[in-house]
């Protein structure tokens, strides 16, 4: 039948090759391993200098939309003051007292119930109305 020496000698050369093959690859890693951490970092730093590049755009686009922002701001004040200027040459290049007080009374649409404005009598004292909270609605 079979020979007990070709059965062992081919089981030895399969045990010497596997450890052979083991051996090379623990090698063959043992020299790649550097190589590979180096190309990582590499691969690293260029994804983080791609990020801040593009942090850096980003800022830059913020401050340039900012810019934009303040210029038609500036120019909506512009065109107030002109509106103004306008307003003021109607009224004969005077702003009487009767004219300021009608800007106040509307001015004053914008503010809430809530809002108390004390207004100053010819002692240059305020009416003060106490029964004013007592009447609002109680939470």
């Amino acid at each position: 039948m079979y020979n007990d020496n070709s059965i062992n000698t081919k089981v030895l050369k399969g045990i010497i090759g596997g450890v052979c093959g083991i051996i090379i690859l623990i090698v063959a890693i043992a020299l790649i391993k550097p190589w590979y951490n180096v190309w990582s970092q590499e691969m690293e730093g260029k994804a983080e200098f791609a990020k801040a590049e593009q942090n850096r755009k980003i800022k830059i686009e913020e401050a340039k939309a900012n810019l934009e922002a303040e210029k038609l701001n500036a120019q909506a004040e512009v065109e107030r003051a002109k509106g103004a200027a306008e307003a003021i040459r109607i009224e004969n290049g005077s702003l009487t007292p009767t004219y300021i007080q009608y800007l106040w009374v509307r001015q004053q649409s914008d503010l809430n119930n809530k809002t108390v404005i004390y207004v100053p009598t010819e002692s240059n004292l305020p009416l003060l109305e106490a029964s004013r909270l007592s009447n609002l609605p109680k939470e």
